[in-house]
């Protein structure tokens, strides 16, 4: 049976196929999937959504959410992330859905779950570490009010003014915390922080 022109579909995988390869190599979707719940009537899992935002933070991340499924349009979706799952499917509704199921379930403890696992899996040592912390300035009015101060009392990161390590004093900021291993400087803990802190008062505390 001949096959004409108009019944060939083409899609781009690139180089995405690889990084979806070692997301399921590394078992992440099923590890979001069990720490957020999977519900019997979503198309699309936490997990797989996980997998999505990763595939996406290769090119498409300067675009607001609700443009995030342009970014699979002409690429083979089904195939990176489950059959059946269409870009349509990765609107910005169910994202932050995501999002926030994230963040209620701790960022910090979700990553170093899924991280020491998949340390685990492709035995990555880890005898030796190193800690560091970074710097990212902000754009816009993120003033700190008494509703502010408030949800930094309730465990919310405040974006203030602080030492700039990206040379932007002029802007606020926040800090994120990451240590890695020895062995591939493979990143294994994971914290964001108000921008003001200081490395002496949490990161590098020890019991001496």
């Amino acid at each position: 049976m001949s096959v004409s022109g108009s019944q060939i579909k083409v899609q781009d995988i690139d180089h995405l196929g690889i990084v979806a390869g070692i997301v399921d190599e590394m078992g992440l979707v099923e590890e979001i999937n069990q720490l957020l719940g999977t519900h019997p009537q979503e198309i699309i899992s936490a997990g797989q959504v996980v997998k999505a935002m990763i595939i996406n933070g290769l090119g498409f991340v300067s675009a607001p959410l609700y443009l995030f499924h342009k970014f699979f349009e002409g690429i083979a979706t089904e195939h990176l992330l489950g059959e059946g799952i269409q870009p349509e499917h990765l609107n910005d509704d169910r994202l932050g859905r995501v999002l926030d199921k994230l963040y209620d379930a701790g960022l910090t403890e979700i990553f170093i779950r899924v991280a020491l696992s998949a340390a685990s899996k492709f035995g990555v040592k880890m005898d030796s570490f190193h800690l560091d912390s970074s710097s990212f300035h902000v754009h816009g009015d993120y003033g700190i009010d008494a509703e502010d101060e408030a949800s930094a009392e309730s465990g919310l990161i405040t974006i203030t003014y602080g030492y700039s390590r990206d040379h932007r004093p002029d802007l606020k900021q926040f800090i994120l915390d990451l240590m890695c291993s020895g062995d591939g400087d493979i990143p294994l803990y994971l914290r964001v922080a108000d921008g003001n802190e200081v490395d002496e008062r949490h990161v590098w505390k020890t019991d001496r």
